[in-house]
């Protein structure tokens, strides 16, 4: 069950070439007491910032000269394993069809329209970090449960090796004391059972 501090501490990176609207988001989200977020108004920094630590949430602004939020995303897919989900909430002033399904093939999770509304902005915030903790979570849990399995397959490899040891440690006992029974037999003149040849 996720708590409020795991929400809290989430790593939160915005992209956006206005200061105004990193400043804005930042304020709201910093009122709605997240306290580890990142901004940022130059896209060519983006690989370099998520390299030094992965965040939970990226605000990326679409329209961005030189570099616009498409270049970040297809520089992100090359960098972010296809296995790991890393939600990207587009913010964008262009509401057509054709940048929304363009944003979704690249890697965008939800979108958030220019003027945005705060309220709406935090839940759509919230919604996707929930999805990316419980995400972690689940990686969490399954590595830890393949440790388990690691720990026990190796002891029970390590009880199979001992037996083995031990099966080899009485066969070797057992043929060094038969060896020892044939040399007594062999000294006295017979073996077990046949007469040695005395006559009365």
């Amino acid at each position: 069950m996720l708590d409020s501090e795991q929400f809290r501490k989430a790593r939160i990176l915005i992209v956006d070439d206005q200061p105004a609207n990193v400043r804005l988001l930042e304020r709201i989200l910093a009122g709605a007491g997240y306290s580890n977020v990142v901004g940022t108004t130059d896209p060519f920094l983006v690989a370099g910032i998520v390299a030094e630590g992965e965040p939970d949430l990226i605000l990326l602004d679409l329209l961005m000269p030189e570099k616009d939020g498409f270049a970040v995303m297809q520089e992100l897919a090359g960098q972010i394993p296809a296995s790991t989900y890393l939600p990207i909430l587009v913010l964008t002033a262009d509401t057509t069809a054709e940048a929304k399904l363009r944003a979704l093939s690249m890697g965008a999770k939800d979108f958030l329209t220019k003027p945005f509304d705060r309220a709406e902005a935090l839940l759509r915030i919230r919604n996707l970090l929930e999805t990316r903790l419980l995400y972690l979570a689940l990686q969490n849990e399954n590595e830890r449960l393949e440790e388990m399995v690691r720990r026990r397959t190796q002891e029970l490899e390590d009880r199979l090796a001992a037996a083995r040891s031990e099966a080899d440690h009485r066969r070797a006992l057992l043929e060094e004391l038969a060896a020892e029974q044939a040399a007594s037999w062999a000294d006295v003149g017979g073996s077990p059972g046949v007469d040695g040849g005395a006559s009365i």
